[in-house]
């Protein structure tokens, strides 16, 4: 049985690691690179950087962050934000990153998924999305709606539909990050990621709403996701990776130990 994955997230602006709730009222919390550092030491299986306003202010993602980050860590990462063109990709994947992750911009432009599985292969293309809970509409048969640009914009997409037609262009990964969760501390959107997991052939990855090693269990327990990813409960210092593994592993949740 494969391992389940513990992922810190770190949402970079303007060079700081920062967090907030639904994405509101962030704080800067420190450096990524350092925490990059501390995370990896710490036991984490990857990680996982966004440049948030990269694509909101029309610019390329901070690449030097990107080779900073590589050089320090010896553990698989991804890298979203301000990645626009197959030749953005590039970029991030030589610079040292092992996957690049597309929001808005495969909404906008679903193709770049299949052009960029062609050009690197399916494990380097994750899809991020932000779905947020509706209540009966009709349009959308899973009870979930794709938004963009930080939940500023809806699309109109239901959320099952876009990840299995994602994964039909190439998409080797789904990070479904619950806008409804995101930074409130009080566990995973259960319903939609296994929704997603049983429905797709590629790994899952839960996100948003992580507080306590319990609701890490229940994502993989009960929702059968691959990975979780986290941040609000270990960049305050309430936990760490080790203590949250312990708790796995006590589970009985297939886990990987470093230590």
């Amino acid at each position: 049985m494969l391992t389940k994955r513990v992922i810190p997230c770190l949402d970079v602006r303007n060079k700081k690691v920062t967090k907030g709730v639904k994405f509101q009222n962030n704080i800067d919390l420190g450096d990524p690179v350092e925490m990059a550092v501390a995370y990896s030491d710490g036991g984490c299986d990857e990680l996982v950087f966004y440049d948030i306003t990269a694509s909101a202010e029309r610019r390329p993602i901070d690449i030097e962050m990107v080779r900073e980050v590589a050089r320090a860590v010896r553990i698989p990462f991804a890298v979203g934000g301000g990645i626009e063109t197959i030749e953005d990709m590039r970029r991030v994947l030589l610079a040292g990153a092992e996957k690049v992750s597309v929001n808005s911009l495969a909404v906008r432009n679903p193709q770049i998924i299949a052009d960029g599985a062609k050009a690197f292969g399916n494990q380097c293309i994750v899809l991020g999305m932000d779905p947020v809970k509706v209540v009966g509409d009709p349009r959308f048969p899973s009870g979930y709606e794709i938004t963009t640009r930080g939940f500023r914009e809806r699309t109109g997409m239901d959320a099952l539909e876009w990840a299995k037609r994602a994964v039909d262009l190439g998409a080797g990964e789904i990070v479904v990050n619950s806008v409804d969760a995101d930074g409130t501390r009080n566990g995973f959107e259960l319903t939609l990621t296994h929704m997603i997991a049983i429905n797709v052939g590629v790994p899952v990855v839960a996100s948003g709403g992580a507080g306590t090693p319990q609701h890490l269990i229940d994502v993989f327990q009960q929702a059968e996701a691959d990975a979780a990813i986290i941040a609000s409960m270990i960049h305050t210092g309430e936990y760490t990776i080790a203590a949250i593994k312990d708790e796995l592993v006590k589970a009985g949740v297939p886990t990987r130990m470093t230590w």
